[in-house]
């Protein structure tokens, strides 16, 4: 069983997969292709996972993209603790060019979030020792990182103290200054 809800952002999508629990804890399916094909209407081709710890609070990892020909697709999960997930469309034309929606992943609540290409993606961490993982549709290709800065699209992160940066995040381009890559279609 999977529960789909779709956010206001063409294909962006927010997954919850069914929990089996009992005294010992739980068992849940986190991806079945024929499945996320069958109740989604996607079949994504995953060819690589990652996995990030962020030690501190107010954690700040993105907002990234990766261009084509290789663009990534991500389904996105919280594998410990709490983050608030970050989809920002940067597909050129889109009627909603520059719109975010942001999810709150935690490992309790199980819940994912679906960011096909053309997004840039990005959380902050709620909590200590916050684990993120996320199948990717393509291969990291560091020639086509691309970013936007975290604090250019007016995205509310919901900071309880100063934001934890790298150096090339803090430095990343602002929204409007971006050449995006991606182009909208209608799906």
């Amino acid at each position: 069983m999977l529960d789909v809800e779709t956010t206001a952002l063409e294909g962006l999508l927010i997954l919850t997969p069914r929990r089996f629990g009992d005294a010992r804890g739980f068992f849940a399916e986190t991806w079945n292709a024929a499945r996320l094909a069958e109740v989604a209407g996607i079949d994504p081709v995953f060819v690589q996972d990652n996995h990030s710890l962020s030690a501190d609070v107010n954690t700040i990892r993105g907002l990234h993209y990766q261009a084509p020909p290789h663009g990534q697709g991500k389904l996105v999960r919280c594998g410990r603790g709490a983050l608030w997930d970050v989809a920002v469309d940067i597909r050129l034309g889109s009627p909603t060019y520059g719109q975010w929606v942001g999810v709150d992943l935690t490992a309790e609540n199980g819940r994912q979030l679906w960011v096909p290409e053309g997004f840039a993606h990005g959380f902050v961490t709620r909590v200590p020792d916050t684990e993120i993982i996320y199948k990717c549709t393509g291969y990291y290709a560091p020639e086509a990182e691309g970013a936007v800065r975290w604090d250019s699209v007016g995205i509310d992160w919901g900071l309880s103290g100063a934001p934890v940066l790298s150096g090339k995040d803090a430095e990343a381009p602002a929204l409007a200054e971006i050449d995006s890559p991606f182009e909208w279609s209608a799906m």
